[in-house]
């Protein structure tokens, strides 16, 4: 049986997950510094041809590709979330449908579909829980342009 306060904590870090997507798809990418990442995190999101780095190094990858030039629409739908809590620490396995909409070279567009898994870190801190370490797991990819390689 669960207690409150493991409730309370997978709770809280659903709704962290939640926030992050939100975010993202929002292309409020600054306020994940506050909001949702430690100042130490390590995130890898090379499996699906992204940035391997720190927080700093993350923010600027995600500013510059995820652009609304680039990317008009996206949605991050997070599901099938576990969770380990350990204390104030915790490991987590997420689940991400990830739909795109992808601007062409040619100025038309194309809709593309990722599914892929996070592996993540998290740490409870006095702002709350924050993902302390985020690396993805490619699963497949549905009608991705033929130059992106993924």
């Amino acid at each position: 049986m669960l207690s409150q306060q493991e409730i309370s904590d997978r709770f809280e870090i659903q709704d962290l997950l939640y926030h992050y997507a939100h975010l993202i798809d929002q292309k409020q990418i600054d306020r994940l510094r506050d909001e949702v990442f430690t100042a130490d995190v390590h995130v890898d999101y090379s499996a699906m041809g992204g940035s391997v780095g720190d927080l700093e190094e993350t923010i600027t990858f995600l500013k510059a590709a995820l652009t609304d030039e680039l990317f008009p629409n996206s949605q991050h739908l997070n599901a099938n979330i576990q969770v380990e809590l350990d204390g104030d620490s915790a490991r987590g396995r997420v689940m991400c449908l990830n739909p795109m909409e992808m601007t062409l070279p040619d100025g038309g567009s194309q809709t593309y579909f990722l599914g892929l898994w996070y592996v993540d870190e998290y740490r409870r801190t006095d702002a709350g829980w924050r993902i302390s370490r985020r690396a993805e797991e490619k699963s497949w990819v549905f009608n991705a342009p033929e130059f992106m390689n993924l």
